[in-house]
């Protein structure tokens, strides 16, 4: 179930994957002491805007451009036990499908207003938010020119920095998921099924935009399939 779960290395329709994958087995490093024992996340290290990308970056309080939408939903253990505590940062392209990141190539122009990352502490039933602005899809070369998908990235962290999970959240509707290579890359569809957010209209009164909830399992049957590890932690 677990290979199934992850992504073939050098996959041949992700054609990035043949040229990044490692040919040697990894090596073990210990952990010294540090590395264990910290750091320890509260909600004191976050601002009161951090999971609020419509605003985090504005320098005149005008909103960015884009559709506004929620992402939200709860960070789980194999077991259905919700996890408190957990830091979760985000990043993401624009409207028009742009990050601002140097190494972006693409012409398309940056929204003075949205930069594009921000970050919680899942609260203690393990639920966070995020208000943020719906991404673009974007063309990238890969055999000639394919489209990523709309999509955000987010970062876990348990209660050290080796604790990392790293993974994607598609939008539910999205015809460019099944022409993919990077979600192809994952033999089980079922798996692949599993980072598409669910559209969500709970939240629709509140401030009338959408919302998306992504629940995220970090071990079992049911697990998010995590870029970075083959099984959560």
């Amino acid at each position: 179930m677990i290979k199934k779960h992850q992504p073939l290395r050098k996959f041949p329709d992700y054609k990035s994957s043949i040229s990044r994958s490692p040919n040697k087995e990894p090596l073990w490093i210990n952990s010294s002491s540090s590395e264990m024992s910290g750091p320890l996340f509260n909600e004191k290290i976050i601002n009161k805007n951090d999971n609020n990308l419509t605003l985090n970056f504005s320098k005149t309080g005008e909103k960015p451009l884009g559709q506004e939408i929620f992402v939200h939903g709860f960070v789980k253990d194999e077991n259905g036990n919700n996890l408190k505590n957990v830091l979760i940062e985000i990043w993401q392209a624009n409207a028009g499908g742009k990050y601002r990141h140097q190494n972006d190539p693409s012409n398309i122009k940056l929204d003075e207003n949205f930069g594009g990352c921000g970050r919680f502490i899942t609260s203690s039933d393990g639920y966070y938010i995020f208000k943020t602005i719906e991404p673009g899809a974007y063309p990238y070369p890969n055999r000639g020119i394919e489209w990523r998908p709309r999509h955000i990235h987010f970062s876990l962290f348990g209660s050290m920095f080796l604790q990392r999970l790293i993974t994607q959240m598609y939008f539910e509707g999205d015809p460019l998921i099944k022409s993919c290579p990077m979600v192809n890359s994952i033999p089980d569809i079922n798996a692949r099924k599993l980072l598409v957010g669910k559209l969500d209209l709970s939240k629709t009164d509140e401030e009338r935009i959408l919302g998306y909830r992504f629940d995220i399992i970090l071990r079992g049957r049911q697990q998010t399939y995590f870029e970075n590890k083959i099984e959560g932690s």
